[in-house]
């Protein structure tokens, strides 16, 4: 059986129960360097989640029945991670999946940011369609070291439009930082980050 968990935002404390026993439980942990080195333990196996995804389906099809297999996903699988994938290649009698709090909950709850008629989406390995995504009034995007928050910021400004931009920063973890800026004000790095941009007319 494979089962992919949602670590939560970063910080192990919103891991839930349900993802804590399914982690103790598994004889292979799949996951990013930083997921491995917090949740794995001298007794299980680990395999390094990377950029081989054809590797790492040739595997799972291998192994997943004779092995308790998890994949660690940051936040909630589901939610631009790897639990597409995963529903892709595996039916649903062979995968299950453990939801977690994602990086735009959490940033949400921080700022007490209701998530009705939010539209979420992603920058990762993608380039946003920001004539479309500027017509909602509040967009949370997940981004990259590509298009983020200075990027975001300058395709408003661009538009000539007025939104504002929540950017939250290493959430959950003790360098957290959360910002509430004018396009204008935007920096040109942030850590990794969430950004809600806010049309508040």
């Amino acid at each position: 059986m494979i089962t992919a968990v949602g670590v939560g935002p970063g910080n192990s404390q919103f891991l839930t129960l349900e993802a804590q026993a399914a982690i103790a439980t598994a004889e292979l942990l799949v996951g990013g360097s930083r997921h491995l080195a917090t949740f794995a333990t001298s007794r299980q196996q680990t395999r390094l989640l990377d950029a081989d995804l054809n590797g790492l389906l040739h595997e799972l099809r291998r192994d997943h029945r004779r092995q308790r297999i998890v994949v660690l996903a940051s936040g909630d699988p589901l939610l631009y991670g790897i639990g597409k994938w995963l529903a892709a290649h595996f039916p649903p009698q062979e995968l299950r999946i453990i939801p977690g709090i994602s990086a735009i909950q959490y940033l949400c709850a921080q700022v007490a940011l209701d998530m009705n008629e939010l539209y979420l989406t992603s920058s990762h390995g993608r380039t946003p369609d920001f004539d479309w995504l500027l017509q909602h009034h509040k967009v949370a995007m997940v981004t990259d070291a590509v298009i983020g928050p200075r990027a975001i910021a300058d395709a408003i400004i661009q538009r000539g439009l007025r939104r504002s931009l929540i950017i939250g920063e290493n959430l959950s973890l003790p360098t957290e930082r959360i910002y509430r800026l004018q396009p204008e004000a935007v920096a040109q790095r942030y850590d990794i980050n969430v950004v809600v941009i806010l049309n508040e007319r």
